[in-house]
């Protein structure tokens, strides 16, 4: 509308994010433009900068913008990602990121708490339970264990106790206290000290334990007193012992003690194995007080509801509600609708987060944005497939369409081919890791990269080409394993042949990850069992890769024998980060210093005086090669293969990890920079590089999981070889390109839950794609027709 300053112009709408000079991590001088509101998909090699494009610089410059709107007293309460290294950002939406986050989260969160269904299902037991006569009506929060008027007041709201008995604390009743009858006390001094306490409070410590009277052994386990007696130790000719005062404590509760208030994990972990742990007596297990479980809805109680897997949830939701109910299970239907849709129907709210893998967890947050309704901004996806069969892979295309269709941007790092072909753009980084990628090899329709020839992408996004037939391999005899009834598995027996690779498969659910979990060293035909999973391998950026892998130890020598070290007397401990002397004091040699935050979980911000060398100056003035130990750490294990070609110990290690496609890492990148799938691979290769000690069973759980297809066929390489050369090799997996090479496929299913928990198919990859009735099926039939 004209004014007096001329007509109103408005201003051209820019449709796309405009990136400037990124230099993140290995990001090159980055410049991309990305349209809105289109699902692009970001791709390249492991390590080649596509999370440090999506996630380290345009969701980082989001984040960054925003917190400049919040007041600055609760800006520093808020974890930051810190500026991103890039010139400039133009067109950058608001951002939301859904990563892979491999936190430790605690029992009391659950798939309920996570999607925020458990509020909504209070809600409904609140406002339209049935109440016994004349009970007051109790608020939501009455109907949670995680607050103080919901929570059982014997087990606070965690549903077991944990206690200790006769059994548990002396497992062989046959020894004298004097023999360490009981296992539960600490050994060396302290334990010593308690049987010399018991021999003066005059109980017999050489008799055996089951021969002492029951009040006897009662006391000494279980007591509350705690006497104070003096104690004359028996003289050794060495030394003279004076007489003391000891303060008796029962096994009971030392066990209780050191279990609730050491913060030692080890010793903690000791205190556990003598513990016994059963569903609390008063609640039985639902973790509510009794006023709470006394209200019910379609006849049924709070606990009772949140035990049902999703799908038999809704369904009971729908055929209990009455009018008044209505809108509240509506509601509750409707937010439980795209966790199915997800492939999700089989947990239940109560299920601990612990218990979930990361996909799981990611595609639980994803289905909650769902339902959240924000119009036009920019999710950012990290690997959403990931753990994911391909039937499930097809629901969660479906589900980022949706995001789409909401008026949103969907920005994904993904390495599946079927999510990358259902992308509208696509940005493919690379070509390779490390220091040799970080440049945009396409930025464009996915059809496009087809002409990009340095693209490892395109190779097996376009490539048609049939694979060389590969003959199965014959089994040289079986492993019996079962019958299996755990989790919805009911009484299944499996048969592992030996002496080949067998890919066990399945929908999200089917039981895969609790059939392997029974395959024990205890088992016939096992001799040697290695179990690669992804747990990280350290909590804390004190743990790294040269640390785990125990190349760090010869690289220390290799200082020590240095010149310089010697003139200085320094030995192979002052090259350590561990310990007091050539560490930096400031943050005890971790490069890092930690900041707690009020309410929020403790982050890690670079050292003020090293600057993250983790070393004191005196130590880095020493050099081998020109570089000292902090520049060592720095290179990245490629550059460290060459750096080291003539050092055999450290050359074998860091061979085995480029074996695995780990060359793109740097020595000392701590553990909490590492993925879920990196940290599977440093184990992989930490077992590789030891010497074969005969036949050997690797187990992995889902070890492509996470890898560009180029990295998958290197790892498989290996495996292969370990196959090859006389081993077993049993892999949890959903690419179909892998389960297509194995040698034998073991299908769970046919759904997940309780529709699942069966072996519906066991045979040749080529038999279990003709059989009838299993969902793997018609995915592994696609995948040989590719290969042959």
């Amino acid at each position: 509308m004209p004014d007096s300053h001329g007509p109103y112009v408005p201003h051209s709408h820019d449709p796309y994010v405009r990136v400037r000079g990124a230099r993140e991590h290995n990001l090159q001088d980055v410049d991309v433009d990305i349209p809105r509101d289109v699902l692009a998909v970001f791709t390249g090699v492991s390590g080649s900068g596509k999370s440090s494009l999506a996630f380290g610089t345009i969701y980082a410059e989001a984040q960054r913008r925003y917190f400049e709107s919040v007041a600055p007293y609760a800006r520093r309460l808020i974890h930051q990602v810190g500026a991103p290294k890039v010139g400039e950002i133009s067109g950058l939406p608001p951002a939301v990121s859904l990563q892979q986050r491999r936190s430790a989260p605690t029992s009391r969160s659950s798939v309920g708490t996570v999607t925020n269904l458990s509020n909504s299902l209070r809600m409904l037991y609140s406002r339209a339970g049935d109440y016994p006569p004349g009970a007051e009506r109790l608020d939501s929060d009455s109907f949670s264990p995680n607050t103080a008027v919901g929570a059982c007041p014997e087990c606070h709201g965690l549903g077991r106790m944990h206690r200790t008995t006769e059994k548990s604390l002396v497992p062989d009743p046959s020894l004298s206290i004097r023999e360490g009858a009981i296992a539960a006390w600490p050994g060396a001094w302290q334990g010593k000290n308690l049987r010399d306490i018991l021999d003066a409070l005059g109980y017999d410590v050489d008799r055996p334990w089951r021969e002492l009277p029951a009040e006897q052994r009662e006391w000494i386990l279980f007591t509350d007193e705690q006497p104070v007696v003096t104690v004359h130790p028996v003289r050794d000719a060495e030394r003279i012992q004076r007489p003391y005062q000891g303060t008796y404590m029962s096994a009971r509760r030392y066990v209780m003690k050191t279990f609730a208030d050491s913060k030692s994990p080890t010793l903690r972990a000791r205190a556990e194995r003598f513990l016994t742990s059963a569903p609390c007596a008063a609640c039985g297990g639902s973790r509510l007080r009794p006023e709470a479980m006394a209200v019910t809805f379609t006849g049924r109680t709070i606990a009772d509801l949140a035990a049902l897997p999703l799908v038999e949830l809704a369904a009971a939701l729908e055929a209990g509600a009455s009018e008044a109910a209505r809108v509240l299970t509506a509601d509750l239907r409707s937010r439980i609708a795209p966790v199915v849709e997800l492939g999700l129907g089989y947990l239940s709210l109560d299920r601990a987060t612990p218990t979930l893998s990361a996909g799981e967890l990611q595609r639980l947050r994803l289905a909650t944005q769902l339902r959240s309704g924000l119009f036009g901004v920019v999710y950012v996806l990290d690997e959403p497939s990931a753990g994911l069969h391909p039937a499930d892979t097809e629901a969660l295309l479906t589900v980022l369409s949706r995001l789409k269709a909401a008026g949103n941007s969907v920005f994904v790092v993904e390495h599946h081919l079927d999510v990358v072909r259902g992308a509208d753009w696509l940005v493919d980084v690379g070509p390779h890791a490390g220091e040799h990628g970080g440049r945009v090899l396409h930025s464009g329709p996915v059809a496009e990269l087809a002409g990009v020839a340095e693209s490892a992408t395109a190779r097996f996004l376009f490539d048609r080409s049939p694979a060389p037939d590969r003959e199965v391999r014959a089994a040289r005899g079986e492993l019996k394993v079962g019958p299996v009834t755990r989790h919805n598995l009911r009484g299944v027996t499996a048969g592992f042949p030996l002496g080949v690779l067998t890919a066990v498969t399945g929908v999200s659910g089917s039981g895969k990850s609790t059939l392997i979990g029974e395959i024990t060293e205890d088992l016939p035909g096992v001799r040697r069992l290695v179990s690669v999973d992804q747990k990280p391998i350290g909590r804390t950026p004190r743990s790294n890769l040269a640390t785990y892998t125990g190349l760090f130890d010869v690289v220390r020598k290799v200082f020590a024998a240095t010149d310089e070290a010697r003139s200085r007397g320094y030995g192979v401990g002052r090259f350590s980060f561990n310990v007091p002397g050539g560490r930096c004091e400031t943050c005890q040699g971790e490069g890092y210093v930690t900041v707690e935050l009020l309410f929020l979980p403790s982050t890690y911000a670079p050292c003020p005086d090293c600057g993250g060398a983790r070393y004191n100056p005196k130590t880095l003035e020493v050099t081998y090669r020109e570089r000292n130990i902090a520049q060592v750490l720095d290179l990245t294990v490629e550059a460290a293969a060459e750096f080291f070609a003539d050092t055999p110990a450290v050359a074998r290690s860091l061979g085995a990890l480029l074996d695995v496609g780990l060359g793109y890492p740097r020595l000392g990148q701590p553990a909490t920079e590492l993925s879920g799938g990196e940290a599977q691979r440093i184990k992989l290769a930490s077992e590789l590089q030891r010497g074969r000690r005969g036949h050997t069973l690797y187990l992995l759980d889902e070890p492509t999981s996470g890898l560009h297809p180029a990295d998958i066929e290197v790892l498989m390489g290996r495996l292969h070889a370990l196959v090859d050369a006389g081993h077993t090799v049993v892999v949890v997996e959903h690419d179909m390109a892998v389960v297509a090479g194995a040698d034998w496929v073991i299908d769970l299913g046919p759904g997940g839950g309780e529709a699942g928990g069966r072996i519906v198919a066991t045979g040749p990859p080529a038999e279990v794609a003709r059989t009838e009735g299993s969902t793997t099926a018609t995915y592994l039939r696609r995948a040989l027709s590719r290969q042959g």
